[in-house]
C-alpha cells in the first residue's frame, strides 16, 4: 500500500512539475478551487479536447463548472505528454481503477496529509522515494521484507535512530 501511495505521489509530483513547465493551455480556465468559474460549453472545446473528453460528452452540461475546468486542464496536460508519458499515465490510471474503494480512500487521505506537510518534509519524502527507486528490484524487495518482518517496536526504534541521526522519518 505504501508503495502504491509513493507511486501515486511521485506521479502527481511529476504531473504537477510538467504542468508548471508547460505553456498555458489555449482554453482559459480558472484556478483550482475558484468558485466563480463559468461553465464551459461542449462546443467551445477544441476538437482534441472533445476527443479526449468524449466519454463525458453526454453529461458535460450537467457537470459542475469546477469539474469541467479540471477536466479541460487534464486534457491539455495529456495532449502535451510524450507517447512514453501517456503510456505511463495510462498504466497508473489502470492501477488506480483496480484499487478497491477503501484503498482509494486511504490513498486520498494520505495524499491530503502529505499536502499539509511543510515543504521540507515533502521534499524529504520525495528524496527518500528517489533513493528507493534507484535500488535494484532485489534490494527493494529486501528492504520491504525487512520492514514487514519488524515488530512495531522495532520499526519505532529504527525511526527514532534515524531521527537522532538527523534524517527525518516520513509521517505515518
Amino acid at each position: 500500500m505504501k508503495r502504491r501511495f509513493l507511486l501515486l505521489l511521485l506521479a502527481g509530483g511529476l504531473a504537477a512539475a510538467a504542468a508548471a513547465a508547460a505553456p498555458a493551455p489555449a482554453t482559459v480556465v480558472a484556478a483550482p478551487g475558484a468558485v466563480s468559474a463559468a461553465p464551459i460549453s461542449w462546443d467551445s472545446l477544441s476538437p482534441v479536447e472533445q476527443q479526449l473528453l468524449g466519454y463525458q460528452k453526454d453529461k458535460w452540461s450537467g457537470l459542475p463548472a469546477a469539474r469541467q475546468h479540471r477536466l479541460v486542464n487534464a486534457a491539455d496536460r495529456y495532449n502535451k505528454m510524450t507517447p512514453d508519458e501517456r503510456e505511463h499515465f495510462k498504466a497508473r490510471l489502470d492501477r488506480w481503477h483496480k484499487l478497491s474503494p477503501e484503498e482509494r480512500t486511504r490513498l486520498r487521505q494520505r495524499y491530503e496529509a502529505f499536502q499539509k506537510l511543510p515543504p521540507d518534509q515533502q521534499q524529504h519524502i520525495r528524496d527518500t522515494y528517489k533513493k528507493y527507486q534507484s535500488l535494484s528490484p532485489d534490494q527493494q524487495k529486501q528492504l520491504r521484507d525487512r520492514w514487514q518482518n519488524m515488530t512495531p517496536e522495532q520499526r519505532q526504534q529504527l525511526l527514532q535512530r534515524k531521527q537522532k541521526a538527523g534524517t527525518k522519518p516520513p509521517p505515518r
